[in-house]
């Protein structure tokens, strides 16, 4: 069940649960929610900006885990709705608008697409924009072959990711050839230099697709032991 807090007019605080709970978890929830109140109904008429119900934001993920703390139990998911003039400007790319606030907020209804056997892996590269080189193409067919089956589009599509230049740094890796002359060193290699070189600051580049700084100290801001909120 869905229980609903807040101020329709202005904003609403949608809260998924097993089962309702007991008044004086109640009061705990609307504490939770700025002293926003237990509007008791089972849907709220009105239209709203707010989360679709398959993106679980991490706003919710934060304020389950509170009243996890509070020692309140059964709730799955909170989120955030705002009355839709109350907003100046929605961001399509995070919220939807919402006709009603109901028991299905948080449905879903949608289901998986059925695998698709690829018949024709070159068609299908440029169908889905896989960028996959005619030598990729040509080892997946003969992995068909061998396989004697079709290879299906998650197959392909897993394949074309992973083996991709993010991933393998094909072409910055792959030799370096200037008027005809190849050169000493990768494209990668050259710019790995440079950190190599003028380091300065840098702790660690180039592993694992990440790097670190050197920064500044600070104290840690953390409760000392034996202390209570």
């Amino acid at each position: 069940m869905i229980l609903f807090f807040g101020d329709p007019k202005i904003q609403v605080f949608a809260v998924q649960c097993e089962l309702e709970p007991p008044h004086s978890e109640l009061e705990k929830l609307s504490w939770l929610f700025s002293g926003a109140p237990y509007l008791g109904t089972s849907s709220i008429k009105g239209e709203f900006y707010g989360p679709r119900a398959t993106m679980v934001t991490p706003w919710s993920t934060n304020a389950v885990e509170i009243t996890q703390n509070m020692g309140i139990e059964g709730i799955q998911r909170i989120e955030i709705y705002e009355e839709k003039t109350a907003v100046k400007q929605a961001d399509p790319m995070l919220v939807t608008l919402i006709k009603e606030l109901t028991q299905h907020l948080f449905e879903v209804d949608l289901f998986p697409e059925p695998i698709l056997d690829i018949q024709d892996i070159a068609s299908y590269n440029t169908q889905e924009g896989l960028a996959l080189s005619e030598e990729e193409v040509s080892y997946l067919e003969q992995l068909s072959k061998s396989l004697n089956r079709p290879l299906t589009d998650s197959e392909v599509f897993g394949f074309s990711q992973v083996n991709s230049e993010h991933c393998r740094h094909k072409i910055f890796n792959g030799t370096f050839i200037i008027d005809g002359k190849e050169k000493e060193t990768s494209l990668f290699k050259l710019i790995k230099k440079t950190s190599e070189t003028h380091y300065n600051s840098i702790i660690s580049a180039y592993k694992d697709n990440v790097a670190f700084i050197e920064g500044p100290r600070i104290e840690q801001f953390a409760p000392k032991k034996g202390d209570r909120p």
